[in-house]
């Protein structure tokens, strides 16, 4: 489903005395945070706070939030989840954020009045990614491959796949 606001990370300690916070990327790599000139405290936007400076340091990034002037107001905001408007970001055509892929329906490419479940998570892995698959209190692992993943539309919340063989309990 499309979401307005996405958890981009969490501000997990603070960097230096001047107010820099160091955030740990709950995306593809620091880097992704660069791009963003507004972030929010709160999912549905209401709380924007303007970023004036973004470097990677690693695996995290270090943030400069305006207003946040000291190592004690930064401080302050350790724990705190950074949101992002979705339309800020610059991704590529097809591309989709695993947030959205939750509470997808999947349903059998070659016949949609079949439904294996609801998408409830993604484990990232090094080959591809894995979806978790829940329905009726089970939970299915598939891997994200295209043999596998044959369309996704996250406005319209459906996945459509063709399952391997032995994944699901009634199949052949």
């Amino acid at each position: 489903m499309i979401k307005e606001y996405l958890e981009i990370g969490q501000i997990v300690s603070t960097h230096g005395v001047r107010g820099e916070l160091r955030v740990n990327p709950w995306c593809d790599s620091p880097d992704f945070i660069k791009q963003f000139k507004t972030l929010y405290f709160d999912k549905k936007g209401e709380r924007a706070v303007t970023v004036t400076a973004c470097r990677s340091h690693g695996n995290i990034a270090l943030v400069k939030l305006e207003g946040i002037d000291t190592v004690e107001s930064a401080s302050a905001l350790r724990n705190k989840i950074l949101y992002m408007k979705r339309s800020d970001a610059k991704i590529a055509e097809g591309s989709y954020f695993i947030a959205e892929l939750k509470d997808c329906t999947v349903v059998d490419f070659d016949d949609e009045s079949r439904v294996y479940g609801i998408l409830s998570d993604v484990s990232e892995t090094g080959a591809n990614d894995v979806w978790h698959i829940t329905k009726d209190g089970r939970e299915y692992l598939i891997p994200s491959i295209p043999d596998v993943v044959r369309s996704v539309d996250v406005v319209s919340g459906i996945i459509k796949i063709t399952p391997l063989k032995g994944i699901f309990d009634d199949e052949n």
